[in-house]
């Protein structure tokens, strides 16, 4: 009877100690899988805190990058910035509402450039201040017309800067009227030998135009633009690039299957260049004031286009 009453109990104590032992993980892990889940949401928006901060922080860069762009760049362009502050540089003909053509031959423009410099005030001449000094740079080979297109330009009123003249380089000067403002054009002529290409820098630099010209009826002229244009790039980037080909009335009597190749090549040079193309005649006076006409034009923002034209066999303007 003593042995009976004093193992009943322990027995019960052993099954209820075990069963709670054995019970007990299966009650933890609903416990242990909230706790877990809690930690990866919490970690889900801390990731998502810091990327907020992170694009908040870029965007703020973006802003202050762009609003230093907008300012024209910063100190190391200052001489870019104050080039650009003195000449304006307008897009191509095409890319805005063009004007509808009218037919008017070289007179024309240059009696309109006698009409205005009629109108101009008579005691502007003598006032430097009021005259706006441009300077053009005239490239190419020897012997393709430079200086006979200079002076066809010029004419009589023309003046030759004899204090400046030196071997390989000429320089002339013409003075006109536009919208009663007095623009004096420094035209400076380099010639094509092998000596004078030590006056390209001289030339080129704070020049507003670049006017790269080769003979029409040699074609080995037209190769060689490459060349100056290259030269000429690496002291002047700013200057509005004008490819002319010259003598077009003698290249008007060549077959037509060489004026298509010389045409074709030479379009094809302008837009590698970014140039307008002229053809023009200092001997018939074709384009030579509608190419200054031209610059004075893209300078100023000026009103007045000029009409493409790739006939072959007249004089072709292309841009």
């Amino acid at each position: 009877m003593t042995t009976t009453t004093t193992t009943a109990p322990a027995a019960t104590m052993n099954v209820t100690t075990v069963a709670q032992l054995c019970a007990g993980p299966r009650q933890r892990k609903p416990a242990a899988a909230a706790a877990a889940a809690g930690a990866r949401v919490d970690l889900r928006w801390a990731r998502l805190l810091r990327l907020a901060v992170v694009t908040r922080v870029l965007r703020i860069v973006r802003d202050q990058l762009l609003a230093c762009s907008s300012c024209g760049g910063g100190g190391g362009g200052g001489a870019a910035a104050a080039a650009r502050g003195r000449y304006r540089r307008l897009g191509p003909p095409n890319a805005g509402p063009v004007l509808s053509p009218v037919d008017r031959d070289d007179d024309d423009c240059a009696a309109d450039a006698d009409a205005d410099a009629e109108a101009a005030p008579r005691d502007a001449a003598d006032d430097v201040d009021n005259v706006v000094s441009l300077k053009v740079s005239l490239l190419g080979d020897c012997q393709i017309g430079k200086t006979s297109f200079m002076v066809k330009y010029v004419g009589d009123d023309g003046e030759e800067q004899n204090g400046l003249q030196m071997t390989g380089l000429n320089l002339m000067d013409k003075t006109m009227a536009v919208r009663g403002a007095r623009i004096a054009y420094s035209i400076w002529d380099v010639a094509g030998d092998h000596q004078s290409v030590d006056h390209i820098p001289i030339a080129c630099k704070d020049a507003v135009a670049i006017l790269y010209m080769f003979d029409l009826t040699s074609r080995c002229t037209l190769n060689n633009i490459v060349d100056w244009y290259e030269r000429a790039r690496k002291w002047n980037k700013t200057a509005i690039p004008i490819l002319i080909g010259t003598k077009f009335d003698d290249f008007a009597q060549l077959p037509l299957e060489m004026q298509w190749a010389i045409v074709n090549q030479a379009r094809a040079y302008a837009r590698a260049m970014k140039a307008t193309l002229f053809f023009s005649s200092a001997t018939h006076n074709i384009n030579v004031n509608k190419i200054f006409k031209f610059i004075t034009a893209k300078l100023f923002n000026l009103p007045w286009t000029v009409e493409r034209n790739l006939t072959i066999g007249e004089p072709i303007i292309d841009f």
